[in-house]
């Protein structure tokens, strides 16, 4: 029951983008078409759960034990950095298709302010290793639907008359304010 409401609370309530502004760079930049907020959502579910794995252990097993918290937030940067290239050295020699997939997404990661959120939440949450993993893939899948249903939605705006003022910008930052009232909604479920 307790992994049940991590997730629902990741995804629906306390949503990485609409609720806490992590990753907003990403939603507004990547999100003008559904097949790119795809290709973004697939490679920052990747790299959330193994940087969030990696940045746990680091901070359970060396930075705790030698009293080095006060290095987390430098470290996570350089777990993630590290982490984002030794990931695309690695697709780039064992599946050069998907890593042509994934293309500039990869390293568009590295700079996703949700990574380095994420590693640091679930130290202030205490979880452990296995509440941590599914709050990491939550957080994905909540950052995965919120920037999918952006995405449809850009694409539906782009068919349709908007005054000029409007347009561009304007009317995405509206529509991303309406979104995450939507997603407010939720906020009795847990």
């Amino acid at each position: 029951m307790e992994y049940i409401l991590i997730f629902i609370a990741a995804v629906f309530v306390n949503n990485v983008v609409l609720s806490q502004f992590l990753g907003i760079c990403p939603f507004l930049g990547v999100s003008k078409k559904v097949e790119t907020a795809g290709g973004m959502s697939a490679a920052v579910t990747f790299v959330l759960t193994i940087a969030t794995i990696a940045t746990f252990l680091v901070q359970k097993y060396v930075l705790d034990v030698f009293g080095l918290a006060f290095m987390q937030t430098i470290t996570f940067i350089l777990i993630i950095a590290s982490l984002v290239q030794l990931l695309e050295i690695v697709l780039k020699k064992v599946s050069p298709a998907l890593y042509q997939a994934l293309g500039v997404y990869l390293p568009l990661i590295t700079t996703n302010c949700c990574v380095l959120g994420v590693a640091i939440l679930v130290i202030q949450k205490d979880y452990n290793l296995v509440q941590a993993v599914v709050f990491a893939i939550s957080t994905a899948i909540g950052f995965a639907l919120a920037l999918t249903i952006f995405a449809g939605i850009r694409e539906q705006l782009a068919l349709t008359h908007i005054p000029e003022g409007m347009k561009g910008t304007p009317i995405a930052l509206i529509t991303a304010g309406l979104l995450a009232m939507a997603f407010m909604g939720f906020s009795c479920i847990v």
